[in-house]
């Protein structure tokens, strides 16, 4: 064997170096070009997530102020039909944002202004719906259209899309780590999307920064009594969250089939509209009470930081965020799946001999684990929320949730990738993947 010269070990050593600075120079450059676009993503969703906040808040406070606001109900749905209408966004949601991010098709920026006017009407209204449906559509709009600005490619804007995703729920709860974790997540069941990691927490601390500033308040709550982990109360919250799980899947399929009944019995939207806005009208006047109206805060609070909740609050929510979403109102499934969690964890848990504050943190984030199936997301979100002292418990939450959830899912574009019971690759749509369907 012909042995090297001094020379051919500069040369060689000299070819390395060329190499690794080739290398370090498109790592520096790919980091240097997602901190400015995720820094220009975090700030226009922190500017539209704060006047959003701030629109949704008064709202609610007006219709809280002003009872007969709830009789609007049948126009308000007729006005959410129009607005979609008028800017030809007919049809796209949270689904069409996932399925930008997956095939780079699909996705309208007037989505922007469309859900972020439709809801804030539902809220004024009185429909049952949350604000993260629009966060995610708003968010991933902001995204995509920064991402066509800078010129970006299809892939990257499809990252864009994400951290855009990110950053709008991140301004709105407050919780920045749960907001990176589920939009990388809640893509494709069993595979995270870890390049869009930097990007989306980039988005998300500036845009969670940008709505602090402005006076957005992020979103926490006192749990009073934690539980310590010995073995009987890690098997109480187990069981706890696999009721959970088994009522998230209730929920996701009470919202599929109110949705399929509503668009074949009623295919008109504008009746659908306006009866499923008077639906809404004559079970709020016939309970009296407007609880289960708009996102549901106050009962969330109730259950987490009071340990009170009516036996049937998380009942009467699924109709009314069933109907209220059918009807085709805008908003979100994912605050009203807190609202259905923390009350049936406040009434269940203490049967279970669980606190009742703290069950009901554990049903919140169980119920959200099983409609979203994004267990880590979950687990960062009962962090942000409630602090880390349960997190053992939380994780246990998260974990026996998520496989009673079943392949159940708030978003039929969402891809389950693999089996929840085996490592097993079936790749198939939420809520068309069960378990008595599934080859093992």
């Amino acid at each position: 064997m012909e042995k090297k010269s001094w020379s051919d070990f500069l040369d060689d050593f000299v070819d390395d170096l060329r190499s690794y600075v080739v290398h370090i120079e498109l790592y520096v450059r790919t980091l240097v070009r997602w901190i400015v676009t995720s820094g220009l993503i975090g700030i226009a969703s922190g500017l539209v997530g704060t006047a959003f906040h701030k629109g949704v808040e008064m709202a609610t406070e007006f219709r809280m102020d002003h009872f007969w606001v709830i009789w609007t109900l049948p126009v308000a749905g007729l006005v959410a039909v129009g607005i979609y209408r008028l800017l030809k966004v007919e049809g796209l949601g949270t689904d069409t944002v996932i399925e930008q991010v997956r095939t780079g098709d699909g996705l309208s920026l007037r989505l922007l202004p469309a859900v972020f006017t439709a809801t804030i009407v539902t809220h004024l209204a009185g429909g049952s719906a949350g604000r993260e449906g629009a966060a995610l559509q708003m968010g991933g709009a902001i995204g995509l259209g920064v991402g066509r600005t800078l010129h970006l490619d299809e892939r990257d804007r499809s990252t864009a899309t994400m951290a855009g995703m990110a950053a709008l729920f991140s301004a709105l709860f407050g919780t920045p780590l749960a907001a990176t974790v589920f939009a990388m997540g809640v893509i494709s069941v069993g595979a995270i999307y870890h390049v869009a990691f930097v990007p989306c927490l980039i988005a998300s601390l500036v845009s969670f920064e940008t709505s602090l500033q402005l006076g957005v308040e992020p979103t926490r709550f006192l749990v009073e009594t934690i539980p310590g982990i010995t073995p009987m109360c890690v098997a109480r919250v187990a069981l706890l969250a696999c009721l959970c799980g088994m009522l998230s899947a209730a929920f996701c399929e009470a919202v599929h089939r109110t949705e399929r009944l509503a668009h074949r019995r009623l295919p008109n939207p504008w009746i659908r509209a306006a009866v499923g806005g008077g639906v809404i009208l004559a079970l709020t006047l016939m309970l009296g009470t407007q609880d289960y109206n708009g996102a549901g805060m106050t009962g969330i609070v109730g259950a987490v930081e009071w340990g009170s909740a009516d036996s049937f609050a998380f009942v009467w929510k699924i109709i009314f965020t069933s109907i209220t979403l059918a009807a085709g109102f805008k908003g979100g499934e994912v605050v009203p799946s807190f609202f259905i969690g923390a009350t049936f964890g406040c009434v269940v848990g203490p049967l279970l001999g669980l606190p009742a504050g703290f069950s009901a943190a554990v049903g919140l984030v169980s119920v959200f684990c099983g409609a979203t199936n994004c267990p880590l997301a979950s687990l960062f979100l009962a962090v942000e929320l409630f602090g880390a002292e349960g997190l053992v418990l939380f994780a246990v939450a998260c974990g026996f949730s998520f496989v009673m959830s079943g392949y159940y899912g708030l978003y039929y574009s969402q891809r389950i990738l693999y089996d929840k019971l085996k490592a097993t690759f079936i790749d198939a749509h939420a809520n068309a993947y069960h378990e008595g369907s599934a080859q093992r």
